[in-house]
């Protein structure tokens, strides 16, 4: 009974997860940061929250204390289609480490991280969405006009 309840847990923890991180500039000193994560059918809504280390830039979680610094900086949100987005104002200058954690009721926590290079954020546009989430269907159609040309001959 033990052993079928551990798997069971382990099943519904593991049914969560971040799929993907984007992040461009709003303009020259803010970053937007888009964590989309899946979650099973019936789950509740998720709490939200991203650090850096131990600390916390921002939450959904009420019952979470914001770490000081960042409580003018940072705000998180979540957004329909499991979306949490972080507004983070005056980016500093070279990297930093951002993490995205999804958790709900009892659920273990899905995290990804990702390193902001302030040097090479891109603005934020459909275009460089475009270029974080699919660069293999914009190889595909950047190359499409060339194998068109090649199949003419």
């Amino acid at each position: 009974m033990f052993l079928l309840a551990t798997i069971l847990l382990f099943g519904f923890a593991s049914a969560q997860k971040v799929i993907q991180l984007n992040y461009c500039s709003i303009d020259e000193h803010n970053l937007r940061m888009d964590c989309k994560y899946a979650l099973p059918p019936e789950a509740p809504e998720p709490f939200c929250k991203y650090t850096n280390g131990e600390r916390l830039f921002d939450t959904t979680d009420p019952d979470e204390e914001q770490h000081a610094p960042f409580k003018k900086r940072a705000k998180v949100r979540i957004f329909p289609g499991n979306i949490c987005r972080l507004l983070f104002k005056n980016l500093p200058n070279g990297k930093s480490n951002f993490t995205c954690n999804i958790k709900y009721a009892n659920s273990a926590v899905a995290t990804k991280t990702s390193v902001v290079d302030k040097m090479l954020l891109l603005p934020c546009s459909a275009w460089s969405v475009l270029l974080q989430s699919c660069s293999g269907l914009l190889l595909t159609l950047m190359t499409l006009p060339m194998l068109l040309e090649i199949h003419w001959l």
